[in-house]
């Protein structure tokens, strides 16, 4: 995939690749907006960028003014932006508004064997559609804008295939977890990780986003997965999916974007996921993971003297005392969905337990203009699909909703 992107290669130098789809949000597009007017510029392709209000928006009263000042200069000013160079935005109110990294999967603008780029890391989300997708910086935006290409020296190979499958309460985000502890924050730094095996192949589509979302977690560049019929199910009907012969035609291509059997790796990783267990994360990375079955670990357990300093500071910052057991840990606050590894399902579980329990007196449900307790959650689009808006937003005690790519009931503007 990489080498049928490059435009220009040459010894000693990084190759040009061609980028299939741009997405760009409010927080790192303003200088590169800037860059294209002091050099004279347009962009370049368009109808290959696609603008959405993600980073610095309000989750309830998004219908009113933004009151933080900085968010609502950089919200108005992409609205500038997108207007003067005839980009495509969708703006708070507008149904397809969400993050950055759901909305290109949403609406089937991500696709197998594209190249995807965004300023923002977790642009390796579209991998788990067999695209090569990472984060880029604002001067890289302003390139892929003025030019539709991006300088990139090509990173190592490396593959983690993960056999078995994933017992009873184990999920995406477990997998992940358990696979940066195994290797440490940095193990993926260079690479290009792709996941495979048993495991991985009986992922949801938006467990496989969380995996590959979660690259980054570990260093790597981009992960990506292999397209299979999960993919193309989840793909067909989509707004901007090929329809009828070109469906068809895209689907034949796709199948031929698997890695060849005997294919060499720089790295190659192998995991049992059978052995995997719920997993969770202390102090201040997610490389300080531990099994939901084991304890605060202690600084003493630790060779390293830079790892004990990182334990201790990690029990200060959390409040933990060391070798206490991780299920007697006291949770004050859950919070479910979030850019960087909310799924579907997590919503509908979070969903299946609020209904189940009483709201403890005196707990705040926030409410949000126009959204009802039951009303419906849109039409069958982002996380909230077959969830009522009401339910998605209470709070069990501590419970509360972070929504990811939440549908909004304005007509698209």
């Amino acid at each position: 995939m990489w080498d049928e992107h490059v435009v220009r290669s040459a010894p000693g130098e990084p190759d040009l690749l061609y980028i299939d789809l741009h997405l760009i949000h409010e927080v790192t597009s303003p200088q590169a907006f800037d860059g294209l007017r002091l050099a004279d510029r347009r962009v370049r392709r368009p109808d290959l960028t696609l603008a959405t209000e993600d980073h610095n928006v309000p989750t309830i009263d998004w219908d009113q003014p933004i009151a933080d000042p900085v968010s609502k200069t950089q919200v108005d000013t992409l609205r500038k932006n997108c207007a003067e160079f005839g980009v495509r935005l969708h703006p708070l109110g507008d149904v397809e508004q969400g993050i950055v990294h759901v909305v290109g999967p949403q609406l089937g603008l991500t696709q197998p064997g594209m190249t995807i780029v965004c300023g923002d890391s977790h642009t390796s989300t579209h991998g788990a559609f067999g695209a090569i997708a990472f984060g880029i910086g604002t001067s890289e935006v302003e390139h892929v804008l003025a030019t539709q290409t991006l300088m990139q020296a090509k990173p190592k190979t490396m593959a983690v295939t993960i056999n078995g499958s994933l017992p009873a309460g184990v999920t995406a985000k477990d997998m992940v977890l358990t696979l940066i502890t195994h290797t440490g924050t940095g193990g993926g730094q260079g690479y290009i990780v792709e996941y495979r095996g048993r495991a991985i192949e009986e992922l949801s589509m938006e467990g496989r986003m969380t995996v590959c979302n979660m690259s980054i977690e570990w260093g790597a560049k981009a992960g990506l997965i292999a397209p299979d019929q999960t993919t193309f199910d989840y793909i067909e009907g989509k707004p901007e999916a090929p329809k009828g012969a070109d469906w068809d035609a895209a689907v034949e291509h796709w199948k031929t974007l698997v890695t060849d059997a005997d294919a060499q790796f720089d790295e190659e990783i192998v995991l049992d996921a059978s052995t995997m267990t719920p997993f969770v994360t202390r102090g201040t990375n997610p490389g300080r993971g531990v099994p939901l079955g084991g304890l605060v670990p202690t600084p003493s357990d630790f060779e390293e003297e830079s790892d004990r300093i990182a334990a201790e500071n990690a029990l200060k910052y959390m409040g933990l005392e060391a070798g206490t057991p991780m299920r007697d840990v006291h949770v004050d606050t859950v919070f479910v969905g979030s850019c960087t590894n909310g799924r579907i399902e997590d919503l509908r579980l979070a969903a299946e337990i609020i209904e189940g329990h009483k709201v403890a007196e005196g707990t705040r449900l926030p409410g949000r203009p126009g959204l009802g307790p039951g009303s419906p959650a849109g039409d069958g689009r982002g996380p909230g699909q077959g969830l009522h808006r009401g339910r998605r937003r209470m709070a069990w005690r501590r419970v509360l909703d972070v929504p990811g790519h939440e549908p909004r009931p304005a007509g698209r503007r």
